[in-house]
């Protein structure tokens, strides 16, 4: 997605140990017209890889909540996000996960009450970054353990040095991203658009 390749080159940095700062735009202070742009933009690309009949978006919190809200938006159905801490409001029986989290260190526990995925969903999956691919792996395994459908995995930003697409493989889905991060050294950040050139 052009758009998002060229804020990238403009404002994204490289912060060392693989971490790309964009939350100019994306991860803490949000472009609105941008975000619609990328939530339109998955729908136009898994619309493209045959991906049909999706009737949730699921994500983490907190960074991947707008991306997959604009994509809900587009596709005209709920999205739930996984919580980090469990809510009072949160009954027995929710379905758990757990990832490592590499901006935040340590382990993260990601949870989704079951009365908001149902096995009779079909899920597309929405997060900002695909990198190691622990997160996207951990919300695969809730969806699995509730017993929906999978059916698509977005990314906005992909890192593809470290390798995440391919640990996502065995999910045999399509895997969606909008820019690619070939490589990060120093002030070079080296992005593409996947679907051009």
């Amino acid at each position: 997605m052009k758009a998002l390749v060229e804020r990238i080159r403009k404002e994204g940095r490289n912060l060392g140990r693989g971490i790309l700062k964009v939350d100019g735009f994306i991860n803490h202070q949000l472009d609105p017209v941008l975000t619609a742009e990328m939530g339109q933009e998955f729908v136009r690309r898994f619309a493209a890889a045959g991906v049909t009949g999706i009737t949730k978006i699921i994500t983490a919190e907190v960074s991947g909540i707008a991306p997959a809200l604009t994509t809900a938006i587009a596709l005209s159905v709920p999205v739930v996000y996984a919580r980090k801490h469990r809510p009072i409001t949160m009954p027995e029986g929710f379905y758990a996960s757990q990832a490592p989290s590499h901006t935040k260190g340590g382990i993260v526990q990601l949870m989704v009450s079951p009365e908001y995925l149902l096995p009779s969903d079909r899920v597309l999956l929405i997060d900002d970054f695909l990198a190691t691919g622990k997160t996207i792996h951990a919300l695969a395994e809730l969806i699995a353990e509730c017993g929906a459908t999978l059916c698509g995995i977005g990314c906005l930003v992909e890192k593809s040095f470290e390798s995440g697409r391919t640990q996502l493989a065995h999910l045999n889905v399509p895997i969606v991203t909008l820019a690619i991060v070939d490589s990060m050294e120093g002030d070079a950040i080296v992005v593409r658009d996947p679907n051009e050139g």
